[in-house]
């Protein structure tokens, strides 16, 4: 899912402003609905410092059907999933179980205190019934942020599903809302997350089209550094076949994206991928200054970068 991020100028100066008078900062609004509205600035990275936060930022932007077990800090366990019916922030089943998606219909500028906000409202409401957790997104949401009711220990594994019947599991439900889930299942891109390797996910979006997207935790300046390095010694390749076709910003860290061909498997890239960490990891380990060859590649990385969130 991409979603365009809105992002304010820099605060303005100290001092009193006239409500009505533009804003200092040059955004062209009035002061009263910018800097003067106690608007909190955009939170860039807003999954850093829970476990595998690149896998947080794949379930929240590529992949269509997955979930993860997290635990809260209570204790109690809750199952985190892409989406759910409908879009809905959150839901809890008959017999307890609380599911959280990732995924919502609209976004304030910190994703992790809308998503907070709904499993807080989740973790209160009874068995069975619906979760109100109130406005979720858009203007903002008020309750807790993600890192505050979760155990930051509690590792972060995902499974990828072939469809989202998951939705239903434990549950009884009508001919209609069968229905909704065969729909649902017939938009799914195939997807399988690479075995032995953090938020590296194979997808197929035709029948003659497959890509392998990376969600990558290091600083960006450092990744497209070392990514030029092998890049200039055509080391940035996944095999035979393969191009890299460029990389997207999302949710403060960058996704590089390789074409691969449409006939091979998805889980038989895991292999590739693996070999790629090590060369990266080794370019990743140099601070030596790029060389003249690796500036060029480095500029021409930058070019096919966009930002989706």
């Amino acid at each position: 899912m991409a979603r365009t991020a809105t992002r304010r100028p820099a605060a303005p100066a100290s001092g009193e402003v006239n409500p009505k008078a533009p804003c200092p900062c040059g955004s062209g609004r009035r002061y009263k609905h910018c800097h003067g509205s106690g608007y909190a600035p955009p939170v860039r990275r807003p999954f850093e410092g829970l476990p595998g936060e690149p896998d947080w930022v794949a379930l929240r932007e590529l992949v269509p059907a997955a979930t993860a077990t997290l635990t809260t800090t209570s204790g109690r366990t809750v199952t985190l999933a892409s989406v759910l019916p409908g879009g809905t922030p959150a839901l809890v089943r008959a017999n307890g179980e609380v599911l959280l998606g990732v995924q919502l219909a609209t976004s304030s500028d910190d994703v992790s205190r809308d998503l907070g906000t709904a499993l807080a409202a989740a973790l209160e409401a009874p068995a069975g019934a619906p979760v109100d957790p109130g406005p979720v997104g858009g203007a903002g949401s008020a309750g807790p942020r993600l890192q505050e009711l979760l155990d930051l220990t509690a590792p972060f594994e995902v499974t990828v599903h072939e469809d989202f019947g998951f939705w239903l599991e434990g549950a009884q439900v009508d001919a209609a809302a069968r229905a909704g889930l065969e729909q649902a299942n017939q938009m799914i891109m195939p997807t399988v997350r690479l075995e032995g390797l953090e938020a590296a996910y194979w997808c197929r979006p035709s029948d003659d089209r497959a890509h392998v997207r990376w969600v990558r935790p290091e600083p960006e300046e450092q990744l497209l550094d070392a990514l030029a390095r092998l890049s200039a010694g055509g080391e940035l390749l996944l095999g035979e076949g393969t191009r890299y076709a460029g990389a997207f910003r999302a949710l403060g860290l960058v996704v590089p994206v390789w074409d691969v061909p449409a006939d091979v498997p998805g889980a038989d890239w895991a292999g590739p991928a693996a070999e790629l960490q090590s060369r990266l990891e080794a370019a990743l380990a140099v601070d030596t200054p790029l060389t003249a060859d690796e500036r060029r590649a480095r500029a021409g990385l930058l070019s096919r970068q966009v930002t989706l969130s």
